[in-house]
């Protein structure tokens, strides 16, 4: 399995304004993506940073859509901001200087990036979904990009590891779904396959209307927790692909988002009510778990990816041609750097003389 890369060899030591954008991204982060911080602290610090840039922009992104009073001029906005990046004139913003660092040194499309705006257009639109494979569409846009990105941070560029991160990232969103259902409900919004509502006996303009729990939404939400559980199945796999060391810190985003899907089910799959939270002890037994679980099997290496997400691992097939003498160089540089990281934390600063 090819997990090998154009990506140039991430920086041992950062510029100090590097230093200072990367802060402000991780301060924004502080505020809304806790689970994603907790997930992180098991990387490796030469993925560490840069999923924190990468993060901070996407998690900037979604609330200048969420919070415009015109959604689609903020759309509009981003798109423009993105094409500064990958232009090498990102606006004066932490996150969009950082961002730009991320792309040029780990060589990511821009159609990955693209596809995360054009989900937001989406939402922006107030666009609903009337089949799961609709649905799947959107999810594998607004996180199946991210699992993407995040895996060529990690140096995987072959279409079984990107296949199964993009199935990562699905699963992710369509946890959330399952958990926000009330919330979205109340703010106007509605991502339940509407085909699966009406088989359920639910009118979706009547209930998005009036919400409320009932039989018809938990069997909803049970096959969408269904679609998420299969799918975290098959990363195990991926997992199979990534150097040692991000390991552990993939298994607990997993974990962690796989465990909002299990607090839905505790409380009897009532998402309209209450929004399903995990508790700070069992996300410390999960972290626990993740660490434990570094050699999976990969036994679904082969599996192909989603419909939804095949646009996403293709376009990033162009850089996958190297040679055997290549394979896995990223993978041994990102454990080199995690060596020398845990070194630097023992016994302080290597001295040079």
């Amino acid at each position: 399995m090819q997990t090998a890369s154009r990506a140039p060899a991430p920086d041992a030591h950062d510029a100090p304004s590097a230093h200072a954008d990367l802060a402000a991204c991780r301060a924004r982060l502080s505020n809304g993506s806790r689970t994603f911080l907790a997930a992180s602290l098991l990387l490796p610090r030469a993925v560490r940073d840069p999923a924190c840039a990468l993060y901070a922009f996407c998690r900037q992104a979604d609330d200048a859509v969420d919070g415009a009073g015109s959604p689609g001029a903020a759309v509009l906005a981003l798109h423009r901001r993105l094409a500064q990046v990958y232009q090498g004139r990102p606006d004066d913003d932490p996150a969009d200087r950082a961002l730009a660092d991320v792309v040029r040194r780990f060589a990511i499309p821009r159609a990955l990036p693209q596809a995360l705006l054009e989900g937001f257009a989406w939402d922006a639109a107030g666009r609903r979904y009337e089949t799961p494979d609709e649905l799947f569409a959107y999810a594998a846009r607004v996180a199946g990009a991210v699992g993407a990105m995040m895996a060529l941070l990690m140096g995987v560029r072959s279409a079984s590891g990107l296949a199964r991160a993009c199935d990562l990232g699905v699963a992710m969103q369509l946890s959330n779904i399952a958990r926000d259902v009330g919330e979205d409900a109340r703010m106007g919004r509605l991502y339940l396959p509407l085909r699966w509502l009406r088989e359920a006996g639910v009118d979706p303009d009547s209930w998005l209307a009036s919400p409320r729990f009932e039989a018809g939404i938990a069997q909803v939400v049970a096959r969408l927790l269904a679609a998420a559980d299969a799918l975290y199945e098959r990363v195990d796999a991926g997992v199979a692909q990534l150097p040692l060391s991000c390991r552990p810190g993939i298994n607990a985003a997993r974990y962690l988002y796989a465990e909002i899907g299990h607090e839905v089910r505790r409380g009897g799959l009532n998402s309209v009510d209450r929004r399903a939270v995990v508790a700070a002890a069992r996300k410390l037994a999960l972290l626990a778990l993740a660490l434990g679980r570094c050699f999976p099997s990969s036994a679904q290496a082969t599996a192909p990816p989603l419909a939804a997400t095949r646009f996403l691992v293709e376009a990033v097939a162009p850089l996958e041609r190297e040679t055997d003498a290549q394979t896995g160089r990223v993978g041994r540089l990102i454990e080199l750097f995690d060596r020398l990281e845990r070194r630097e934390r023992l016994h302080g600063p290597a001295r040079s003389h």
